[in-house]
């Protein structure tokens, strides 16, 4: 039996259906961030300037941090001024922070009032400018809680007591321990192996990984609102197309017609079981024996009069069990077709329902259907309104502290970010902490040790070149759907910064190819050594729906040729490029976002470089480390602190690492480079 068209409300009910269900789907698989253990306030409190001399820093924390915590305070000068740390007593918070707890599969809220501070004692305060705090722990749910405040000191610098050495100490073993077993299934090792390469992108490309909680506020709005127009066009439409087809009741159908809705489709054809057509206007016997109210379906239609064709037969009573609703002949309301009659006629196919245009649905029917539309658009509309603006609440406001980790945009005096950048945005007062696993860095310290990360792939079109020859080394960053992407974020001036380092840490460039319309970047290169060689893409590349991604990805290329390597050179704090000195202080630490500072002088001199903006900052840092040749992400600050270019580093792993401060004096671009050991 051939089915009749759906009508509007049909397909108006089915479409609210399936959003109302994606919009259930999506709303579930958006959760709270679990954070346990953030740092809610501080004594001085986060780019506070303290005239007094200090003798202690206090962090307050949601709950004590753990008994193997490590602290550090680094001076001015780069040099550790931290000298031990104790528990304190726990004290009321100027502003309660909300927490999340996942309880039997769901996230439940709680707000702590009270903070639980670790004192850190201070050696002395050499020198007035900026101090650093930072900190590593493992939280209650095993959560690393990992961040910086910084503070400015103004008054007299005070003597280092007798025999006191700055602490070089590092993290214990076993709080590095727990931070890597609570990595998230599949995350990358904080020393990870470098995996093996394609030419090609991989058969299946991992998914995109978002870096924030879910869609943004105006998505959802716009979601919400898309929703709206869609029920009103779809109600509209319907209210028309019924207006349209509306039957008058008072047409007849032609001899034809008639013809056509008897069984077989020949006029003079006898209705089943030998029974007449019944008289108009009197009721048809059933095959029970009752007696019904005659139907009647809609006739053919000759522009856009519809006609109405009386039924009185069992032929044409298999027309009124195919028809959802039917007209009746003395008014324009509708009759349900008949449910008990199951003669064989009745129950045979028909031909005349292929020439049915469209059923006009009852006034009743079209009630209900409206009815339940709009119930379903307004469950979905406030499910997205309502999450919507819960994330507007939630990120209206925002710690007092931001990202240690962040490029430059904040000023020195109000310091860095506490968090470990992982890109996370919380509730009011939710202190600095990491997330692993959540698509962002989090706990992948090192990146650019493989060639595919969040669904993007680094595809290389060449693979090696001669010696000493200049060659273009082209490539095309792959996405998920197999094709080049074209759409980059501009960071530090560019849309993607290309770095290259021989496998025994020598031979640093740092380039910035330029990208043809179809997505292949191309850079002169020159590798005057034989050997291998990494090179790694840095880059931010937008999404379709408008997040930007920042990755680092690595390939490897090789110089055919007999290789000697080149011994890595001893650490040092040192370095002269051109006819610059530079200094590098600080004291880096494992797992834990210290400042390091570079001060740029004329050679021979103690007179300060005039140091320029190069890619829209003082200084580029690029860490890489020895072995897997990890590359460590590390951000400046956008202004000079004390004089100094200032990066927040945060080496992932005991060993040796090589960096590179690119810097820009009189419109040329130098390099120093230095050798990094952890113990």
């Amino acid at each position: 039996m051939r089915r009749l068209p759906r009508t509007p409300a049909q397909v108006a009910s089915g479409l609210l259906a399936l959003a109302l269900a994606s919009a259930v789907t999506l709303l579930a698989s958006v959760q709270p961030a679990a954070a346990h253990g953030t740092l809610a306030m501080s004594t001085p409190a986060a780019g506070a300037t303290v005239k007094a001399p200090l003798t202690s820093v206090q962090l307050y924390f949601t709950e004590k941090v753990a008994a193997n915590a490590h602290f550090t305070i680094t001076a001015p000068g780069g040099s550790r001024v931290d000298n031990g740390w104790t528990y304190g007593e726990p004290k009321t918070l100027n502003q309660p922070v909300r927490e999340y707890s996942l309880v039997n599969g769901q996230f439940e809220p709680r707000e702590y009032t009270t903070g639980f501070p670790a004192v850190i004692a201070l050696a002395h305060l050499p020198a007035a400018g900026q101090y650093s705090v930072s900190y590593l722990s493992v939280a209650s749910d095993g959560d690393p809680v990992r961040g910086t405040m910084t503070f400015r000191y103004s008054g007299r610098a005070t003597a280092a007591p007798q025999g006191w050495q700055p602490p070089t100490n590092q993290p214990d073993p076993a709080l590095l321990a727990a931070i890597e077993q609570h990595r998230a299934p599949g995350q990358a090792s904080a020393v990870p192996t470098t995996a093996a390469e394609s030419a090609t992108a991989p058969a299946a490309a991992p998914p995109v990984a978002s870096s924030d909680d879910g869609p943004t506020a105006m998505v959802w709005v716009g979601w919400a609102a898309a929703a709206v127009a869609a029920l009103g066009a779809l109600v509209v439409w319907r209210r028309r197309s019924t207006s349209r087809a509306r039957p008058t009741g008072r047409s007849r159908t032609s001899p034809a017609t008639s013809a056509r809705r008897r069984p077989g489709g020949r006029s003079g054809a006898k209705p089943a079981a030998g029974k007449t057509g019944a008289a108009r206007g009197a009721s048809a016997p059933t095959a029970g024996g009752k007696r019904r109210r005659p139907n009647a379906v809609p006739a053919a239609r000759k522009g856009n009069a519809p006609a109405v064709a009386r039924t009185g037969g069992a032929a044409d009573m298999a027309l009124t069990r195919t028809a959802v609703d039917v007209v009746s002949p003395d008014r324009e309301a509708t009759v349900p077709a008949s449910a008990d009659d199951d003669s064989p006629a009745a129950l045979a196919p028909s031909a005349a329902a292929s020439d049915v245009d469209a059923i006009a649905p009852a006034p009743g029917s079209r009630l209900g259907n409206t009815h339940l539309a709009l119930l379903v658009g307004g469950l979905v509309l406030a499910l997205l309104a309502g999450f919507g603006l819960a994330r507007i609440g939630a990120t209206d406001q925002r710690p007092a502290t931001s990202d240690a980790r962040q490029p430059a945009g904040g000023s020195p005096a109000s310091g860095p970010a506490v968090s470990a950048g992982d890109g996370h945005q919380h509730a009011p007062g939710i202190g600095p902490h990491t997330h692993p696993g959540d698509g962002s860095t989090g706990e992948t310290l090192a990146t650019g040790t493989t060639v595919s990360a969040n669904g993007y792939t680094l595809q290389p079109l060449e693979r090696s070149q001669p010696a000493g020859v200049r060659a273009d080394y082209r490539f095309r960053i792959v996405g998920t759907d197999r094709q080049p992407a074209t759409r980059f974020a501009v960071v530090h001036d560019k849309p993607l910064h290309m770095i290259v380092v021989g496998r025994d840490l020598t031979g640093y460039q740092h380039l910035h190819p330029t990208m043809s319309p179809d997505g292949t970047w191309s850079v002169p290169l020159t590798l005057a050594r034989p050997g291998g060689y990494r090179v790694y893409a840095d880059f931010s590349v937008t999404a379709t729906d408008g997040r930007q991604i920042p990755l680092v990805l690595g390939v490897d290329h090789t110089v055919p040729g007999a290789h000697t390597p080149v011994a890595l050179p001893a650490a040092q704090t040192q370095a002269t490029a051109g006819p610059y000195a530079v200094s590098m202080n600080g004291t880096p630490v494992t797992g834990v976002t210290v400042p390091m500072q570079f001060q740029v002088k004329n050679a021979g001199t103690t007179t300060p470089a005039q140091l320029e903006r190069y890619l829209g900052a003082y200084g580029h840092l690029v860490v890489v480390r020895e072995g897997d040749l990890g590359y460590v992400h590390v951000h400046p600050e956008q202004e000079l602190v004390d004089g100094a270019v200032q990066f927040w580093l945060t080496a992932p792993s005991p060993g040796r690492y090589r960096a590179f401060f690119d810097f820009q004096v009189g419109g040329k671009v130098h390099t120093a480079d230095y050798t990094i050991n952890l113990p």
